[in-house]
């Protein structure tokens, strides 16, 4: 006997075949969406009137015109190298130095939690790396062994 099919609330037997888009080759890179464009030609001839006039509202001290030339003129950093001091990580226990390490930056306030964390996570897939490498050695080596 045939089992009846699951009501999920979704229209049997669609345009489509389950899993396949129907734009599978999706939106061309570099296109944009027509509002864009349309903005883009309003702004088209004026748009050096305009970055002038924002400036010079910001000089006077417009807040709001201030904040707008900064964010496009200077957009906060979303990321900064990070300098700190740590040992070689080959093993285990030298990742557990490292790890310390990192926690005495925050701490001394070197670096920020976030920047830790960051640093921390590249720590651990590296600690798993070592362990892979050190995991495959002891393998190879117990292989040998037994031949």
């Amino acid at each position: 006997m045939a089992k009846k099919p699951e009501n999920t609330g979704r229209k049997q037997g669609g345009r489509f075949k389950p899993g396949v888009s129907g734009n599978p080759a999706g939106k061309p890179a570099g296109a944009r969406h027509k509002i864009t464009r349309a903005i883009e030609a309003l702004l088209d001839k004026d748009h050096e009137a305009l970055t002038r006039k924002a400036i010079e509202k910001a000089l006077e001290g417009d807040m709001v015109a201030l904040r707008l030339c900064l964010d496009r003129l200077a957009p906060p950093r979303k990321d900064a190298p990070v300098s700190i001091a740590l040992p070689a990580v080959r093993s285990a226990a030298d990742a557990v130095e490292a790890s310390a390490a990192i926690l005495a930056s925050v701490a001394a306030g070197e670096i920020t939690p976030d920047e830790a964390g960051r640093v921390m996570a590249l720590l651990t897939a590296h600690k798993s790396i070592v362990e892979a490498g050190d995991h495959e050695a002891r393998i190879a080596a117990l292989e040998a062994r037994a031949k």
